[in-house]
């Protein structure tokens, strides 16, 4: 089974997010490759080419996982792996790398990237994904104490934040009694946007898993959101997502 991730980049100070690369299992081999989102990121932010994947236009194939990659892992010998990995809601023995980085984004606190999958219709033909609820650190005392609260399966709801000075298209995450419990990733706006187009509230969000505090706000609220899977969609079908790699292929580390 081919399973993908994206790599996406922000600039730190315009806070422009761009989908830079894209990362592959298929079997026992992992491919990276960059995207043509990473041609607008040098464009208009002056993005350098990774020190790990120098040419932008070659394919990178290895039995190991990246080293940019391995290392957004925390490693299992850690005595708060565990409890790591239930934050994450991964059941036991499937804590494999990719699933990880699926669900935690691999985001790390000394760079400006994050990781994120490439849905697939489930065993059931929808459109499922999960992820935590993003820039909570910028939201009122009270919303931070409204998640606390939340109850397993309690349904949120999309609102589109039009005023939003970085991004007009921006997607809060609302409670039935209109609290604002954080943002719905990027990545995702353009999906979703385009499945509530096709198939309007049919778009459900519900609450998978609440960590309390101490565990840290990126990883505070766990949310999976389903659909049916439009006839003829293609999640992360825009031009900036699709590889710009030449026929030539790396050798294989």
């Amino acid at each position: 089974m081919v399973q993908t991730l994206f790599l996406a980049w922000q600039e730190p100070n315009s806070r422009s997010w761009f989908p830079i690369g894209r990362l592959r299992r298929d079997g026992t081999q992992y491919q990276f490759v960059y995207t043509y989102g990473v041609q607008d990121a040098q464009d208009k932010c002056g993005f350098q080419a990774l020190h790990s994947f120098p040419n932008l236009k070659r394919e990178y194939r290895s039995a190991e996982l990246f080293p940019l990659f391995s290392n957004r892992l925390m490693r299992p010998s850690r005595p708060d792996y565990r409890d790591y990995i239930e934050w994450l809601d991964i059941p036991r023995h499937q804590d494999d790398p990719i699933a990880i980085l699926s669900r935690s984004g691999g985001r790390k606190a000394t760079d400006t990237f994050e990781v994120f999958p490439c849905p697939v219709p489930d065993e059931n033909g929808l459109y499922h994904i999960h992820f935590f609820s993003h820039r909570l650190r910028h939201l009122p005392e009270c919303s931070v104490e409204r998640i606390s609260k939340f109850k397993l399966n309690e349904r949120l709801y999309l609102a589109n934040e039009f005023q939003n000075p970085y991004d007009p298209r921006a997607l809060l995450l609302c409670t039935e009694d209109h609290h604002i419990v954080g943002y719905c990733p990027r990545y995702l706006v353009a999906d979703a946007l385009e499945i509530l187009q096709k198939q309007p509230g049919l778009v459900h969000v519900h609450i998978e898993r609440v960590n309390l505090a101490p565990t840290p706000l990126q990883f505070r609220l766990l949310c999976n959101m389903t659909a049916k899977w439009p006839q003829e969609f293609r999640p992360f079908s825009g031009q900036e997502y699709q590889p710009i790699v030449s026929k030539i292929s790396c050798p294989t580390h």
